[in-house]
């Protein structure tokens, strides 16, 4: 990607610590839903936050004190991630648990089944370094390793509203599914009707937040004085437009998941994460150099949610939500 040997070194030195812990991470993904699902929300959210919190506390520690550099950043986010492992391990270890370890059997029918029902979320994950890398290469070309570092700021404010979407998400699913399957109708439409209310709140207020506190934002990872903050900031304010529709396009890829509609889940979440972002990261940028970088997810997320909202309709009264 022509980065310099200095970023280069960077990156090398991150990953390498960073798949040290690949099982831990593995395990983190698949226990976060398994506890949920296990009548043990509250501890997915404990393990969560506490994993977040060790993981800043060891920046500090590894990066300040210690002198680690990224190899530290790395070495934090690893262990951050393997607290909800641990705890995993230790809950489903008992056999009283609704859910616990037990001898394997193969059951190709219900493996089969579980696969094809999360397509979505293994294209979301697919093709989420193909365009990060996309980002990073459209950055190196019009502004420079400055862009880069501009582009990841703004990654990181997305993603926390974001993650306010998915973990909604992620807690009502089970309930579309259960409703769902016991054709309640009268409750799945109501609840339905109520998330889509949630998302619209939720995403006015990161919206209005994102963009008044932009400053502040950029301000944790970037000084005033450096050109990456005046960078960070104007691209934020741009990309802040795509927090009014990101809410509504996770929620409709995870419900149709919920409803094991996964063909239709992956192409939601195909569309919204590759085919528009590939589409808009190719002609915009053309067309208005670093501004079009900065609408390109916006206009993406905009897109994806007139095929979500399309899709809704044509299934509504299939499932009679």
């Amino acid at each position: 990607m022509g980065l310099s040997a200095e970023v280069a070194g960077y990156c090398t030195s991150y990953l390498n610590n960073y798949l040290l812990f690949t099982i831990p991470i593995l395990l983190m993904n698949n226990f976060t839903l398994y506890m949920i699902a296990s009548e043990k929300a509250a501890l997915s959210l404990v393990c969560s936050v506490t994993g977040g919190v060790l993981n800043i506390l060891l920046d500090y520690l590894f990066i300040q004190i210690w002198d680690m550099g990224i190899s530290g950043a790395a070495i934090a986010t690893g262990l951050g991630y393997s607290v909800t492992a641990a705890a995993g391990l230790v809950v489903f270890s008992r056999k009283k648990n609704l859910l616990h370890f037990t001898k394997p059997v193969f059951r190709f029918k219900v493996v089969w089944n579980a696969a094809t029902n999360g397509c979505s979320e293994m294209a979301t994950a697919l093709v989420t370094g193909i365009i990060t890398m996309m980002f990073n290469w459209t950055m190196l070309r019009y502004v420079g390793e400055d862009g880069i570092a501009a582009v990841t700021i703004i990654m990181y404010v997305l993603m926390f509203a974001s993650s306010l979407y998915t973990g909604y998400s992620y807690g009502v699913a089970p309930m579309l599914s259960y409703y769902h399957g016991e054709q309640n109708h009268d409750k799945l439409k109501k609840l339905v009707s109520t998330s889509l209310r949630v998302i619209a709140v939720i995403s006015v207020i990161t919206a209005a937040v994102s963009f008044i506190a932009t400053k502040p934002l950029v301000s944790i990872f970037a000084r005033p004085d450096n050109p990456v903050y005046e960078l960070a900031a104007a691209g934020n304010r741009i990309c802040t437009l795509a927090l009014f529709f990101i809410g509504f396009n996770i929620f409709a890829s995870g419900m149709f998941t919920a409803l094991s509609n996964g063909i239709v889940s992956a192409i939601l979440a195909f569309s919204r994460s590759f085919v528009f972002m590939l589409i808009t990261m190719l002609i915009l940028p053309a067309l208005l150099g670093v501004t079009g970088i900065w609408l390109a997810t916006p206009a993406a997320e905009l897109m994806a949610l007139a095929l979500s909202m399309f899709m809704f309709f044509k299934y509504r009264k299939r499932y009679q939500y």
